[in-house]
C-alpha cells in the first residue's frame, strides 16, 4: 500500500480503529504543553490522550489541550489544540487528501470550500516520520494554525475551515469514537458536536 493510501485509509478507516487511553507517548495528565500550545493557551491542560491504531498498526498518538472552562458544545469559539505524534511516516498529501475526504463525509463546507481547503493543506502538511508532532490550534473568529515540532507552518484563516477540521476527531460522527472519548475524557459535556 502507498504511503498516501496508508494515511487516507488510517484517517478514514478508524471505524475498525481502537483507541487506547493512556498511550505510552502520549503527554502524561500533568505534562507540560508545547510552548506553541502555551502562546494561545497561557492555563493549558491535557483533556486528554488516546493512542489510533489501525488493524494493529500504531498510526499515531492525540493529546487535546483546552483552556479552563472549555465546553465543547462552543468548541469553535475557544482556543484548543490537537497535537499527533506520528508512530510512521505518512505523507503529507496523503494526510490532506484524507482530511478532504472526512470533512466531507461529516458534511462540512460546499465542494468549492472543500477544493479551496485540500489545496491550503497540501501546501502546508508535510511528510511525518516517526516520532514528529503535527499540531492543530484553533484560533477563534480566525482559523486553524499549524505547527511541526512546534515549528510555525502556517494558518488557514478561515473560522469554517477550523470548525471542520477538527470535527475528524471531535465531532459525535467521527469514525473514531474511541478516540474521541479518550481526547474528551475529562471533559464533563462529552456528547455535543464541535
Amino acid at each position: 500500500m502507498s504511503p498516501t493510501r496508508f494515511a487516507a485509509a488510517a484517517l478514514v478507516a478508524a471505524a475498525s480503529a481502537v483507541a487506547h487511553p493512556a498511550a505510552a507517548s502520549a503527554p502524561a495528565a500533568g505534562a507540560q504543553a508545547p510552548a506553541h500550545v502555551r502562546q494561545y493557551l497561557p492555563e493549558v491542560r491535557l483533556a486528554g490522550s488516546g493512542r489510533l491504531t489501525w488493524y494493529g498498526l500504531h498510526v499515531y498518538d492525540a493529546a487535546l489541550f483546552v483552556a479552563p472552562g472549555f465546553d465543547l458544545a462552543n468548541a469553535a469559539a475557544l482556543p484548543f489544540a490537537l497535537e499527533l505524534t506520528y508512530a510512521r511516516r505518512l505523507g503529507g498529501k496523503g494526510i490532506a487528501e484524507a482530511s478532504r475526504d472526512e470533512i466531507e463525509r461529516l458534511g462540512f463546507g460546499t465542494e468549492e470550500q472543500r477544493a479551496r481547503w485540500h489545496e491550503q493543506m497540501l501546501k502546508l502538511f508535510p511528510d511525518v516520520e516517526k516520532g514528529r508532532r503535527l499540531a492543530g490550534v484553533n484560533v477563534p473568529g480566525t482559523g486553524a494554525r499549524f505547527y511541526y515540532d512546534g515549528r510555525l507552518l502556517g494558518s488557514i484563516d478561515d473560522p469554517v475551515f477550523a470548525r471542520a477540521f477538527f470535527a475528524i476527531w471531535l465531532d459525535e460522527r467521527t469514525r473514531a469514537p474511541q478516540l474521541r472519548e479518550s481526547l474528551l475524557r475529562t471533559l464533563p459535556l462529552r456528547t455535543a458536536g464541535i
